[in-house]
C-alpha cells in the first residue's frame, strides 16, 4: 500500500470500525478484524459462535465508497441473503473472500447507538477558546441526545438537547455559536447536571 490516499482511507476505516468490536455489526456477525488489500479494505466478520462459526473478509474498493458508509454497507450485507458472482468469490489465509460491489447496495441506517458515538467521538477532542469540552452525554428519549459541554472560557455546564436524525455534522459545527444564541437557551429545570440548557432539537 503506497498510495497516500489508500493508506488515508484504510486508517479511517480502521478508525470507524473500532467500535463493533465491541458490539455485533448485525445479529450474529462480529468484527474480527480490518486488513489492508490493494486499492481495497478487507473487513473480517466472524459468523455464529467461535467453534462452528465461519470468519469471512469482505473486500470494499477505496476509490467506491467513503469510509463512513461501510459499517451500513455491511449491515444490509449480513442482514440478508446476498448473491455473488464465482469472480467475486476467492480464499485468503483460510477464508472467504466476497469482493462487495457498493455502489450497488444500499447502506442500511446507522442505530441509534452508532449514531450518539459519532457525535460522541466528534466532540471528545479537547476544546479550544472557542470551541467547548465534552464532558458528558445522555440519551434521553428517542433519538434525543444530551450533551453536556463546558466552555473553556466560561464557568458552568450546558446541556445541549439534540436530534441524532438532524445531520449531526453540520449541528457539530455550529454547536460553538448556538450555544450563545439566547433563543435557543432555557433554564436547566429537573437537571442538575447543569447550570443552562440549550434545545437544538429543531435547529
Amino acid at each position: 500500500m503506497t498510495d497516500p490516499e489508500d493508506r488515508d482511507q484504510q486508517a479511517a476505516v480502521s478508525r470507524l470500525l473500532l467500535y463493533y468490536l465491541n458490539a455485533p455489526l448485525a445479529e450474529d456477525w462480529h468484527l474480527r478484524g480490518v486488513l489492508p488489500a490493494p486499492g481495497a479494505v478487507r473487513i473480517a466478520v466472524h459468523a455464529g459462535d467461535d467453534e462452528d462459526g465461519a470468519t469471512f473478509l469482505y473486500e470494499i474498493p477505496h476509490d467506491v465508497v467513503a469510509p463512513y458508509y461501510i459499517p451500513g454497507i455491511l449491515r444490509t450485507v449480513l442482514k440478508g441473503t446476498q448473491l455473488y458472482s464465482s469472480s467475486d468469490i476467492s480464499e485468503a489465509m483460510g477464508m472467504t473472500v466476497v469482493r462487495l460491489r457498493p455502489e450497488e447496495i444500499t447502506p442500511d441506517p446507522e442505530p441509534e447507538e452508532g449514531q450518539v458515538l459519532t457525535v460522541v467521538r466528534a466532540l471528545s477532542d479537547p476544546g479550544d477558546e472557542e470551541n467547548p469540552f465534552l464532558v458528558g452525554f445522555l440519551m434521553c428519549g428517542h433519538a434525543v441526545l444530551r450533551l453536556y459541554v463546558q466552555r473553556p472560557d466560561q464557568p458552568g455546564i450546558i446541556g445541549v438537547d439534540i436530534r441524532l436524525t438532524n445531520a449531526p455534522t453540520a449541528l457539530i459545527a455550529a454547536l460553538p455559536s448556538l450555544i450563545t444564541e439566547e433563543q435557543y437557551q432555557q433554564p436547566a429545570g429537573d437537571d442538575p447536571h447543569c447550570d443552562l440548557l440549550v434545545d437544538l432539537t429543531d435547529w
